[in-house]
């Protein structure tokens, strides 16, 4: 997850109180559009992100112009928690609005969001996303509500310059948590400072990367059980995670004395050359290489140790519960014209380029078929990082199943933070009685949980 992603996940809680809506589609067959018709649409950048308004308001002007009965009133911003609920509750919802992965389930359950399926067949590039992600936009009734645009999954990024000089292999990074150990030991050695693996424990990072490192191992955050969700995480992969960092820091001493890190410290460190390995995103090396002085052919990304899964997220849109099916049709065209169309990845790429933005990096990853291998093609072509570094990700990525946060997911990280606090800055830590306490507290969160 970015810095963006983080923090707006941050409190991202789509509230039990509001109303539910009745769906949006009839179930007579949908009418075509008779004539022009205006859709309001969220996701327009503000001005203080220049670029990306211009290239936001760019293809609306585009789009208008292919299209002389569609109107975009296209809003700023993107999922407020804050005022999600009342602009639900008060019709004041964009026809078309922007969700994270954790969204859907939940707006699918109370019936907020507009069934699209009857509408999907006439945008031939909606069968070309994966098929795991268009799940995450799917119901249980195998009814389709939205489509995703942009997806991540955690790795494991590491220094290649490090790994020379500790004598290993830059092009094979370590596949288990045995071997990311092993691996820290040659990088602390190094000596001067240098760290062989960080973790979090602050901001609600330290939950967040807990439940990374489970899911590697097969685990589980919460489970539900019937109508209800429980706490998974006092398991043996639990105590395996902080039993692990616990070793780490205290028995090998390659954690480095600093600890209650939050998401910019690890990236600092890894940009001052002074840090082996971490969990972590693909778009943390752009922000390493322009916000902290970084330089990408410093930084490799293997796939998440253990390999069992893989905490994974993204973004995409859904469609206001009382759109009507001309509004749904015309939303489907913007949204396959400007977010998910593999007649654009050639421009969209050259336009990064030009703008001095990554092209190359190992993901978002939504294609199948024909899109998929133009998007790889453009990608190689115009690619100005080193995309070899990060093969070792790459080949990985569709062996290691994708797993989403779990509900509540801030407030359960903000109680796993201090689990993981702990074990990293006290020797004696209790792990048994740390993560019996945790799940204590989490399953009263989960209690909240409908």
């Amino acid at each position: 997850m970015d810095r963006r992603r983080f923090s707006k996940a941050v409190g991202l809680l789509l509230t039990a109180s509001v109303a539910v809506l009745p769906a949006a589609c009839s179930e007579k067959e949908p009418e075509k559009p008779s004539g022009p018709v205006t859709i309001t649409v969220n996701g327009l950048p503000p001005e203080s992100d220049p670029v990306n308004r211009k290239s936001f308001l760019d293809d609306v002007k585009a789009f208008e112009a292919a299209n002389a009965n569609i109107k975009i009133d296209a809003k700023e911003g993107f999922m407020d928690p804050q005022t999600f609920a009342t602009k639900l509750a008060g019709g004041q919802l964009e026809d078309v609005f922007y969700t994270y992965f954790t969204d859907p389930g939940n707006l699918i359950a109370k019936r907020q969001v507009a069934d699209i399926s009857a509408y999907t067949g006439e945008f031939p590039a909606i069968a070309q996303l994966r098929p795991d992600l268009m799940k995450v936009y799917s119901g249980a009734d195998g009814k389709v509500y939205g489509i995703p645009t942009k997806n991540y999954s955690m790795g494991l990024l590491y220094n290649r310059t490090l790994f020379t000089k500790a004598g290993l292999d830059p092009n094979s990074p370590p596949k288990t948590w045995e071997e990311v150990r092993t691996a820290a030991q040659k990088i602390a050695a190094l000596g001067g400072g240098t760290v062989g693996y960080g973790d979090y424990s602050k901001s609600n990072t330290g939950g967040w990367h807990f439940t990374a490192e489970i899911y590697s191992l097969g685990g589980d955050i919460a489970v539900k059980d019937g109508d209800t969700w429980k706490a998974a995480f006092n398991s043996d992969k639990g105590k395996q995670v902080l039993q692990q960092l616990k070793d780490m820091r205290w028995t090998d001493n390659t954690m480095g004395a600093r600890q209650q890190l939050e998401w910019a410290d690890l990236l600092q460190m890894m940009a001052s050359g002074k840090l082996g390995m971490y969990v972590a995103t693909s778009d943390n090396i752009p922000t390493i290489v322009n916000q902290f002085k970084g330089d990408f052919k410093e930084y490799g990304l293997g796939p998440v140790p253990g390999g069992a899964g893989t905490l994974a997220g993204g973004e995409g849109f859904m469609f206001n519960a009382k759109a009507t099916p001309e509004k749904i049709r015309a939303g489907l065209k913007w949204l396959t014209f400007r977010y998910t169309n593999p007649d654009r990845i050639e421009q969209q790429n050259k336009t990064a380029a030009d703008a001095k933005q990554p092209v190359g990096l190992p993901e978002p990853l939504i294609w199948t078929g024909a899109a998929a291998e133009k998007q790889a093609a453009s990608s190689k072509s115009l690619a100005n990082v080193p995309t070899e570094n990060y093969a070792p990700f790459v080949s990985a990525t569709a062996s290691i199943p994708l797993k989403l946060e779990p509900p509540q997911a801030q407030q359960i990280y903000a109680v796993l933070d201090t689990a993981m606090l702990k074990v990293l800055t006290d020797k004696n830590a209790d792990i048994a009685a740390l993560l019996a306490d945790a799940e204590k507290q989490v399953n009263t969160i989960l209690a909240a949980v409908k």
